[in-house]
């Protein structure tokens, strides 16, 4: 059987193999595996595998690589029910690990308890934020996500301060994960071919535990500062606030590290 890709799903199947590889390559275990056996093995004994997570695996072109790689436990989740049946059919073994469901509503507490676990994936363009924002409220238990997203958003999350690109996907993420653009890919890796290029990037979790901040002003703080990213910093954040610092209060969202946010955060009354 085939799988026809639905728009209202934003399905652009991933037809090329080699762009399949670099992606299930691209997944290092290594820094998570030593957490893991923190959490679950004596000293001495072997690694235990990592757990992953595969966000809408579609035909399966990453889980067929996926599923040959020894140092990792994986299991997937997808919403469309004419890809659950093809990988039913075509990886009948991995059928106790394959939820039917939608992601954005998946409960990983209940699936993963307090162990870590990477996400993996070629995310749809149409819900690619809501992923990422998802990622964000189970940051302690995210070490490291590896993905294929539009282009444009793949740069924008990776994106410095000072650049256009940069808002707030780039702040809020970058508070928590090292961002790492990995490689481009083109409009004919797919079927049917997007519009646009993608990108594949990878987000490991750093050092940071405590933001230093409420982390809730912290993304209205971001949030409403980028709505407004034109205006600057006093007239865009005057729903917050009427006293913004003076060593803010010209400056626009663009113009902020993350370390910047997190100060103005602070100070904000």
């Amino acid at each position: 059987m085939q799988v026809r890709a639905k728009k209202y799903l934003g399905q652009h199947f991933l037809t090329d193999q080699e762009v399949a590889r670099r992606i299930v390559a691209s997944l290092d275990t290594a820094a998570v595996a030593q957490d893991v056996a923190q959490l679950s093995r004596p000293a001495g004994e072997l690694a235990p595998q990592v757990d992953v997570l595969e966000v809408g695996p579609g035909m399966g072109v990453l889980t067929q690589y996926l599923l040959e790689r020894t140092d990792i436990s994986l299991r997937a989740v997808e919403i469309d029910e004419e890809s659950v049946d093809y990988l039913r059919e075509h990886f009948p073994g991995f059928t106790p690990h394959l939820y039917q469901e939608d992601f954005l509503e998946l409960n990983l507490a209940k699936i993963y308890g307090p162990r870590p676990f990477c996400i993996i994936g070629n995310f749809p363009y149409n819900i690619s934020s809501q992923i990422f924002f998802k990622v964000l409220d189970n940051v302690d238990s995210v070490p490291q996500v590896v993905c294929m997203v539009q282009k444009e958003v793949a740069e924008r999350i990776a994106s410095p301060a000072g650049n256009k690109s940069y808002g707030i996907l780039s702040v809020l993420l970058q508070a928590w994960y090292d961002i790492e653009y990995l490689f481009t890919v083109g409009e004919g890796a797919f079927v049917p071919p997007p519009k646009v290029k993608s990108a594949v990037i990878r987000l490991r979790r750093n050092s940071r535990s405590d933001l230093g901040c409420d982390p809730a002003k912290f993304k209205a703080v971001v949030k409403t500062a980028f709505n407004q990213r034109r205006k600057t910093l006093r007239n865009s954040l005057r729903p917050l606030s009427e006293n913004v610092p003076e060593q803010f209060s010209q400056l626009r969202p663009e113009q902020l590290s993350v370390e910047q946010f997190i100060e103005l955060t602070s100070l904000l009354s």
